[in-house]
């Protein structure tokens, strides 16, 4: 399964019944969090999110709504006695504020928390079926966008045509990785004539707060679901660029821009009580563009 799962989908001020950015990622047998608001841990609950299925953690930027809720949710890994790593993605800025924090609670952590700096675009994670990539968005501070990319998965075998062309089930294995087989006889079977190709892999990318930059498309090039901050509606351009965000048109001109196929939205401003018009705005531009409503999950899908 490939699927993101809202737990915040507001800006700096929990208000509406919403909170502050965190999400999910459901990556095969993988749960990765990205950012973790105020919040995020009554958000698992409420929800029901298998946290010692959390392994990876990534946070954007430093700004408070996209991590204060991260030393509590660290400290109760500890206090449920987990022993499993988790492996930490952040600017180098985050590790002495959790340092002085535990250090000053005299907390000891029950498992290894493995801090990895992101400090250039590139891969940082590599799982089985998934790899991870940390790309530059424009914000106010050092900000960071993630790539969640399913890897290329192995042909699929027309089993009744090997059959007829005599190949081993013993091969299969070999006919799944491209090769062709060279029969007994001295025949060569071309790998093309008994498989066939496998659905393509798919992508979310992660914008974090982020002023409209077309800079970033490249980075994120025909992705199948895009979530970009969309903090304010276009009538208030001139200040999402004065504090380095965007509008829910200017997310679906990025859309556009990236060649996606679905867009997500998110990061409301408190100052919006109802996000109809968030949805109305973006659609009128790119129509495949859903609202990031806490508690829903998303599949990315082709």
């Amino acid at each position: 399964m490939f699927a993101v799962t809202i737990l915040g989908s507001n800006s700096a001020l929990p208000m509406h019944d919403r909170h502050p950015t965190c999400q999910v990622i459901t990556a095969g047998d993988e749960l990765l969090l990205i950012d973790c608001g105020e919040g995020a841990q009554s958000q698992m609950n409420r929800f029901k999110i298998r946290r010692s299925r959390i392994n990876h953690i990534y946070i954007s930027h430093l700004h408070g709504d996209h991590y204060f809720g991260l030393p509590g949710l660290l400290n109760s890994f500890s206090l449920t006695n987990r022993k499993d790593p988790i492996h930490l993605y952040a600017p180098a800025e985050l590790k002495p504020i959790l340092d002085l924090q535990f250090d000053a609670a005299q907390a000891h952590l029950s498992y290894s928390l493995i801090f990895h700096e992101l400090k250039e675009e590139k891969e940082i994670t590599d799982l089985k079926k998934f790899s991870i990539k940390a790309f530059r968005v424009s914000h106010r501070i050092e900000c960071w966008g993630f790539l969640i990319q399913e890897k290329e998965k192995p042909k699929k075998i027309d089993t009744d045509r090997a059959l007829d062309f005599d190949v081993p089930s013993s091969f299969f294995p070999q006919l799944k990785e491209g090769k062709d087989y060279m029969h007994v006889s001295g025949r060569l079977v071309k790998n093309e004539w008994v498989t066939k190709a496998a659905n393509p892999s798919r992508s979310y990318a992660f914008c974090a707060d982020t002023r409209f930059d077309p800079e970033i498309a490249n980075k994120i090039r025909s992705c199948n679901l895009l979530y970009h901050e969309a903090t304010y509606l276009d009538d208030l351009r001139e200040k999402a660029e004065d504090r380095f965000h965007s509008t829910a048109k200017q997310a679906a001109k990025m859309a556009l821009l990236a060649e996606a196929k679905h867009l997500l939205i998110g990061h409301f401003s408190s100052k919006y009580d109802e996000l109809a018009p968030f949805l109305t705005e973006a659609s009128a531009l790119f129509p495949q563009t859903e609202l990031a409503i806490e508690g829903a999950s998303y599949l990315i899908r082709d």
